[in-house]
């Protein structure tokens, strides 16, 4: 008896559509939860000797509900928009190039996740990320409440274009390894449900699970996320290294907070990637259905 054949993958043109799409889905979901978590989750990597509580009652008595929302307008607006679109197009791309090449679903996201993430991160993502992280941790700075194009303009006087763009390194590292894994594990969840019928469409509800476990287990590599923190952080701490690179900073974390220190915001976080993997993926998806449905039609 023959085995039901998986659908082949159709030849198509680029789709700069989805580069529209990136920026609004991501820029959707930075303005409604995503930032909240953001800050929540940066704010522990920054202290992390605190709890969740903590950071939450800290966070609200920096500017009330408007806390929570430290950095949206402009640096996250033009991180989320660019970075998007980025990564929405790259991604796509490159899982449909390696569709064509025969890789499963699970391997064709996962390298295409990777390259999108890479992608993000030095095309848009270190000024941005930069800028983000000085205006949650710009009270640790022993110089007072600087404002950000103040911080901003001293460090580009002091280190150039470079320190613009300092944790660039684990910006692309996190990243590589957020979509890499929020993609894989999303298209292994999907392959998991559909089981030996490859060629059976998923229901609405089964690929927003996929994109929940996919973004929950992609959180297994917060320690980079805790080191890029660190290193864009406005702490002036004594012990600190003076020129931080990821091993130099890794070791300052550990030598400060142990192990657990390279997990603190974990909760957050996973709320975080969570949110964002159901956005990007089921809602990428999605619209990048809608889309190809209406070409279609007018075809």
């Amino acid at each position: 008896m023959a085995t039901a054949q998986p659908p082949a993958i159709q030849k198509k043109p680029i789709s700069w559509t989805n580069i529209a799409l990136g920026a609004f889905i991501q820029t959707f979901e930075v303005s409604t939860l995503g930032q909240p978590f953001e800050v929540l989750k940066t704010h522990m990597a920054a202290h992390r000797g605190e709890s969740l509580k903590s950071a939450i009652r800290k966070t609200y008595a920096r500017g009330g509900l408007a806390g929570f929302y430290q950095g949206l307008i402009p640096w996250a607006w033009i991180e989320a928009s660019t970075k998007g679109g980025v990564l929405l197009f790259a991604s796509s791309e490159i899982e449909y190039l390696f569709r064509r090449q025969g890789f499963s679903p699970a391997a064709a996201g996962a390298f295409g996740g990777m390259f999108g993430g890479v992608a993000q991160a030095y095309t848009t993502m270190g000024f941005c990320t930069f800028m983000k992280t000085v205006e949650v941790t710009k009270h640790k700075n022993p110089a007072g409440d600087v404002s950000t194009w103040k911080t901003a303009a001293d460090v580009f006087k002091r280190e150039g274009i470079v320190g613009l763009n300092k944790g660039v390194s684990a910006v692309a590292v996190r990243q590589m390894t957020n979509w890499g894994s929020r993609l894989g594990i999303a298209r292994v969840t999907e392959s998991l449900i559909k089981g030996k019928d490859t060629s059976r469409k998923l229901t609405t509800m089964e690929r927003l699970l996929s994109s929940v476990v996919g973004g929950s287990l992609a959180c297994w590599n917060q320690p980079i996320e805790v080191i890029r923190v660190e290193m864009q952080s406005q702490a002036k701490a004594v012990d600190r290294p003076a020129n931080l690179n990821i091993w130099t900073t890794a070791k300052y974390i550990y030598g400060q907070s142990g192990f657990l220190g390279f997990y603190r915001g974990v909760t957050p976080r996973i709320m975080l990637s969570t949110y964002l993997t159901v956005c990007m993926v089921f809602g990428g998806d999605q619209l990048k259905a809608y889309v190809a449905e209406r070409t279609a039609n007018k075809n």
